[in-house]
């Protein structure tokens, strides 16, 4: 259960993500810096290793969400979804990412669908596997948005799409003050539609915020619900040619 924001801004490009979970899943960790083979990126990261969004210092990100409309499941011992993005986090061209995830054991990994933003080429590349086939999207930079909900996710995605699209009339999208507002909003009621999720069982309980630049990139995380908490990680790449 996530939303994905992606908005382009002179020379760069914003991406917010709110992880939405249920209360009995143990809480992930805050982000760390890291270091693959001379790449550096920064991610937070689940309690037993993974992560469901990165960034690297050639500023591309990615960012993973579960994909509930595919009913069907990995039977038998699954691979966590959290190895895709911590696999393909250094590329920095799409082509790289779908060499990582050939490399994976996609046949234990329960259906996802991952976003890839790639400023050297100003290209966003979505995968979606659905346990039969890796399809693989290519999408215009452009502002756009994904969501996924183990709730109901088509309603999900009608709703929080109607609230993401009336957003766009308020103010600009290239501003972060307006992804912040989108990203903690409870339109058109707090609920488990809402964007900032709230529901007896389950929340958004955490947003992160990443800021790219021509020579910067910055990732923002924000543990608890957005529309909460105001306390925050921030950690600065000097971004790289490739």
């Amino acid at each position: 259960m996530c939303t994905v924001t992606f908005s382009p801004r002179r020379g760069g490009y914003a991406l917010a993500m709110n992880r939405d979970e249920k209360f009995t899943r143990v809480a992930g960790l805050p982000p760390r810096s890291w270091k693959v083979n001379g790449r550096a990126g920064i991610s937070p990261a689940e309690p037993g290793g993974g992560t469901w969004i990165s960034l690297n210092d050639t500023g591309a990100a990615l960012a993973l969400i579960n994909w509930y409309a595919i009913g069907e499941l990995v039977k038998g011992i699954g691979l966590s979804r959290g190895e895709v993005v911590a696999t393909a986090g250094t590329a920095h061209m799409p082509g790289l990412v779908s060499e990582a995830l050939a490399r994976l054991p996609l046949s234990r990994i329960n259906p996802f669908r991952l976003v890839g933003v790639f400023p050297a080429v100003n290209e966003i590349a979505e995968w979606r596997w659905n346990l039969k086939k890796l399809d693989y999207r290519q999408h215009d930079w452009a502002l756009k948005q994904w969501i996924s909900s183990g709730f109901d996710e088509l309603k999900a995605q009608r709703i929080r799409g109607r609230t993401f699209r009336e957003a766009q009339r308020v103010k600009s999208p290239a501003r972060l003050d307006w992804l912040r507002w989108l990203h903690r909003s409870h339109l058109p009621e707090l609920g488990p539609f809402s964007t900032c999720m709230h529901r007896e069982d389950a929340a958004t309980v955490s947003y992160t915020e990443i800021v790219v630049s021509s020579r910067e990139a910055v990732m923002r995380y924000h543990a608890g619900s957005p529309c909460k908490t105001r306390d925050h990680f921030e950690h600065r790449l000097k971004l790289i040619a490739d």
